[in-house]
């Protein structure tokens, strides 16, 4: 593998990395696929489980997403081309174009993946037009325009799809190939029933927040107007939609941590640092409200953030995982190349060494300047970050991925209560259909974990949030797609959840809304952030003595410590340990609380959770000294010093 350059600390004293370093880094990448391309280039088949498309579709994948990379490399380098990458990849282009190639991909009309890949081929295309299409044969060129043209007249699935048809499009139009007004109308007004406010779009539903937000819904659009400058549609939305993404990125630059980790939440992670990508965005559009020097410590931490952690491995690949190989961490969908879709995150190298953004000193990132404190009101989140350790926790009650008023199956990366880059959820399939991490759920009589999807928010205000849902229990079947309606449905009663929060810590709270079912009652239990390490972590609890011991769980792992502290009603405490689960390391555990007999409807259940990194000041012994007052639904919590909140955990159906 190609060694780095040493890091600059006087230019960046955070990361370390400057243009050269990232440049050097998508050398490492794009020469390590390449033992694994065959069929003259047209397929680069990578090791790893294959996707529901099967391997031909796989193999393209690998083609078109690396070549995303290659194309930014080449651009920013303004077409000097040191690993003949305008060539290689050209040839790959003309091998899968031809229906008579053994290595042929997909057509767009047959396979529905292609349609996503050929995204990535157009966009590449375009970025490289003057040393690839530029140089082709006439007939690569009318093959290239035949393969792309599938696209014309096809609807797209209702999500950040209709992009990729826009894309696709686009450049078919500036070739002098063709392409759909309909589509593009049809399309861009899907796009803007997505929108919600506050720079964030919903990807198919209102509820459905997560990374997409910033490598598709921002990203496409303004690369569209660039693709298609003299349509009238691009000149009067270009404004619009930088905009939408400055207000944006004023809420992630929050979402990242000191260390780099973005947040650990949604689908498709094993994209990684495909993450960045929205900052290199707004750069490149004039669409950030960032300093240069900030959108270069966000971006190229992110980036480094997984160099750090094993992602590229020894071999200078991308395997499915988060930091390690995880094969477990994959959707259906997922191939082996999906995780290149992290090349969007390289888009910086399209800005020349002259920008700002490489020139200017790096600037701290939020959470580096001091404790934060943000309400992200179309995800139904409230978002504190922590100066002493860097961590940065996100607690969620507005976003689940769910059509509003279905009984579904939980999914760990949505309908948990906290989210965070420093923990993630398990893998395992029980992680979803027995919720733990971070969850809140209500226990029936053979200790079934209740399930939270959909829920719905009822108030985001300065340290609180209150969401409520029916809580139910399902029945999936045997490897049934966890979005999918569940097999058998128990409903169960409504339940409010709240979160109080201050600095590295959250008031928890639980009430079963009276009246509306299950008069009997269920156990309750709070599960805790889950940590991950190379080791076990050491776990710690204590359980209610004579003297009155606190009733408390807790874990610590690579110097972080996930602690939960009965506050009410809370009188049983666990740790829940895993192996080969979760993303950010080989062994993991979960501490919990819960209550020994059936909490009573109306009665409030309360914990102290508290997630903390190195240099922080969580844990059991350094918990503050925090008081409640329970009338009925209204609960205020009294924080030393004199501080209060208030909310109700109430719905109004009771």
């Amino acid at each position: 593998m190609t060694e780095l350059p040493a890091d600059d600390r006087t230019l960046s004293p955070y990361t370390g990395w400057t243009r050269e370093h990232l440049a050097r880094h998508a050398d490492v990448l794009l020469r390590a696929v390449r033992p694994y391309a065959r069929a003259g280039h047209a397929l680069i088949d990578l090791p790893g489980p294959a996707s529901a498309a099967g391997r031909r579709s796989d193999g393209l994948e690998g083609y078109a997403r690396t070549f995303l990379l290659a194309a930014f490399r080449l651009a920013g380098e303004d077409g000097d081309d040191p690993l003949g990458l305008a060539d290689w990849y050209a040839r790959g282009l003309a091998a899968g174009t031809d229906p008579s190639h053994p290595g042929h991909w997909p057509l767009l009309t047959e396979v529905p993946q292609a349609r996503v890949e050929a995204a990535s081929v157009a966009l590449g295309l375009h970025l490289t037009r003057p040393w690839i299409w530029d140089r082709l044969d006439e007939e690569v060129r009318e093959r290239t325009v035949a393969w792309l043209g599938g696209s014309v007249g096809l609807t797209y699935y209702r999500t950040n799809w209709i992009w990729f048809q826009n894309i696709t499009e686009a450049f078919l139009a500036s070739v002098g190939g063709p392409s759909s007004e309909d589509d593009l109308q049809r399309n861009l007004a899907t796009h803007e029933e997505f929108w919600i406010a506050d720079g964030w779009y919903g990807d198919g539903g209102r509820t459905a927040l997560d990374h997409y937000n910033g490598w598709a819904l921002h990203l496409y659009p303004l690369w569209w107007c660039a693709m298609a400058p003299g349509h009238p549609e691009a000149a009067a939305l270009r404004d619009t939609w930088r905009g939408r993404l400055r207000r944006h990125l004023e809420d992630l630059v929050h979402l990242v941590s000191a260390d780099g980790a973005p947040l650990h939440q949604g689908r498709s992670l094993t994209y990684r640092f495909a993450a960045a990508a929205p900052f290199w965005t707004g750069a490149l559009f004039d669409a950030t409200p960032l300093e240069p020097g900030l959108t270069r410590r966000a971006a190229c931490g992110i980036v480094r953030h997984f160099a750090d952690h094993g992602a590229p491995d020894a071999d200078g690949l991308l395997t499915l995982g988060w930091h390690r190989a995880l094969p477990s961490i994959r959707q259906g969908y997922s191939g082996p190349g999906s995780p290149y879709w992290a090349s969007k995150g390289m888009a910086g190298l399209l800005l020349p060494a002259a920008h700002p953004v490489w020139t200017e000193p790096e600037r701290p990132l939020p959470v580096e300047r001091a404790d934060t404190s943000v309400t992200i009101g179309p995800a139904g989140w409230l978002v504190r970050g922590t100066r002493d350790d860097g961590v940065v926790r996100v607690y969620n009650h507005g976003t689940d991925h769910t059509p509003e008023g279905a009984a579904r199956c939980d999914d760990a990366v949505y309908s948990a209560v906290g989210y965070s880059g420093t923990t993630a959820p398990g893998t395992r399939r029980a992680a979803h259909t027995d919720p733990l991490e971070s969850a809140v759920c209500l226990l029936d009589a053979s200790g079934r974990a209740s399930h939270r999807r959909s829920f719905r928010a009822l108030s985001l205000t300065g340290d609180t949030a209150v969401s409520a849902g029916r809580a139910h229990w399902v029945r999936m079947a045997d490897g049934q797609e966890l979005h999918e309606e569940p097999v058998e449905v128990e409903p169960g009663p409504e339940l409010c959840l709240a979160s109080v929060a201050r600095g590295p810590w959250e008031v928890r709270l639980a009430r079963v809304v009276p009246g509306t079912g299950a008069a009997a009652g269920h156990r309750v239990r709070f599960g805790g952030w889950p940590l991950a390490g190379e080791r076990p972590p050491r776990e710690l609890v204590s359980r209610p003595s004579a003297a009155g011991e606190v009733r408390a769980a807790a874990v610590r792992a690579d110097g972080a410590v996930s602690v939960l502290l009965s506050l009410r009603a809370l009188d049983r405490a666990g740790v829940t340990a895993f192996t080969g689960d979760n993303p950010l390391g080989e062994h993991s555990a979960v501490p919990w609380l819960a209550t020994e007999l059936p909490l009573r409807p109306g009665e409030v259940a309360a914990a102290l959770v508290g997630l903390g990194g190195a240099g922080g000041s969580v844990g059991a012994e350094e918990a503050p000294p925090v008081s409640l007052d329970v009338e009925g639904a209204r609960v205020v919590v009294h924080w030393p010093g004199g501080g209060t909140d208030a909310v109700t955990l109430d719905t109004g159906t009771g």
